[in-house]
């Protein structure tokens, strides 16, 4: 894979980071921009890791890549929730919570995970769906072939389908608490529906690594097209993975993909002019942009009132700052935040933990 090639792709995830960012703005807009985010943005992270996807052979064992994974994924995920926990619950008992069933009910909630996790740990649900989500598609295509891959593939997309109509139309109300009726450790159905995104990225490479200008044309206009109608109101579509709202079974396959086709165009096309190093520098302090923007916003907004772009940049900045001190200055920080190769703890050089 070019040097090129892999530039874009490092330049995409750092726009899409920033769109994760923008994505949790708390505030109100005028216009549908936190809508457009959320029908591709979610979709696009799943293609891009189903793109890297590299299937075992049949003689390979599972054991090492699953090892692997586990370690670049969970353990920034663990890290990161006893971080901001001590955080949150520091700052909790210095205000003067000293009620226990608080903290109980509190713990309860981070330890299922998914859709229960709200307010700081509003992201949390994206690493252990994309965890399993590999999981399962490692063994797709280890253990079946081609044909049974699909049929699988398209059972799981069709249970989607059925358990987010019985979430949206059946229970109804807000999708946060209708979703919530339903209580899975992790968020672990919503592999449901991410194993089609990324099984689409793995089965759908060329295409997307080298996207043709006919189709990046016709995808740009279509996408063009809904947000217009979206905006006037004729168009009413929406997708939320974390909380289950995909019910249009053809619209979340079509607007995720026209919109992933436009951006990975762009992107495509201009990094052969220029290198976007802002972005690439950003994609390379993700993990920790992702997991701590929120917690930044709840308490900067104390101090400071400001607009989607204050908010933007405010916790883009402090999480970058934050991800460059953890680097530095915390103990074998690199490797709590997904470096499997950096120097690591003793508990995690046994065999347990070594790939």
């Amino acid at each position: 894979m070019t040097k090129q090639r892999l530039n874009w792709v490092d330049v995409t995830k750092g726009f899409l980071m920033i769109l994760v960012v923008i994505g949790h703005f708390p505030g109100e807009l005028d216009y549908p921009l936190l809508q457009y985010i959320y029908w591709f943005h979610m979709p696009a992270f799943f293609v891009l890791s189903g793109l890297f996807f590299k299937p075992l052979a049949k003689d390979e064992p599972i054991r090492k890549a699953v090892k692997k994974r586990f370690m670049q994924l969970m353990i920034p995920y663990f890290f990161f929730i006893l971080v901001i926990t001590c955080i949150r619950y520091i700052l909790a008992f210095a205000y003067g919570n000293t009620d226990i069933s608080w903290y109980v009910e509190d713990l309860s909630t981070l330890i299922i995970g998914g859709r229960y996790a709200r307010g700081s740990y509003g992201v949390f649900w994206f690493t252990t769906v994309l965890f399993f989500t590999y999981l399962l598609f490692l063994l797709l295509t280890k253990y079946l072939n081609r044909f049974y891959q699909f049929f699988v593939l398209a059972i799981c997309y069709i249970i989607a389908h059925i358990q987010s109509y019985y979430v949206i139309d059946v229970i109804g109300g807000p999708s946060a608490e209708a979703s919530q009726t339903i209580p899975i450790l992790w968020n672990l159905d919503v592999t449901l529906i991410t194993l089609v995104y990324f099984a689409i990225g793995y089965y759908a490479k060329d295409l997307f690594l080298h996207i043709r200008l006919p189709l990046w044309t016709i995808c740009t206009v279509s996408s063009l097209l809904a947000m217009y109608l979206a905006w006037i109101d004729q168009f009413d579509y929406h997708l939320s993975l974390k909380f289950i709202r995909y019910n249009d079974a053809l619209m979340d396959l079509i607007i995720p993909f026209i919109f992933i086709i436009t951006i990975f165009g762009i992107f495509q096309f201009i990094t052969r002019f220029t290198p976007f190093k802002a972005l690439k520098f950003i994609e390379m302090q993700s993990i920790t942009i992702m997991y701590m923007h929120i917690s930044i916003d709840k308490q900067m907004n104390n101090f400071f009132d400001y607009g989607l772009v204050g908010y933007t940049v405010l916790c883009l900045g402090i999480s970058i700052i934050g991800s460059l001190v953890i680097k530095k200055f915390i103990p074998y920080g690199l490797f709590f935040i997904g470096d499997i190769r950096a120097k690591r703890p003793i508990l995690f050089k046994s065999k347990l933990f070594t790939t």
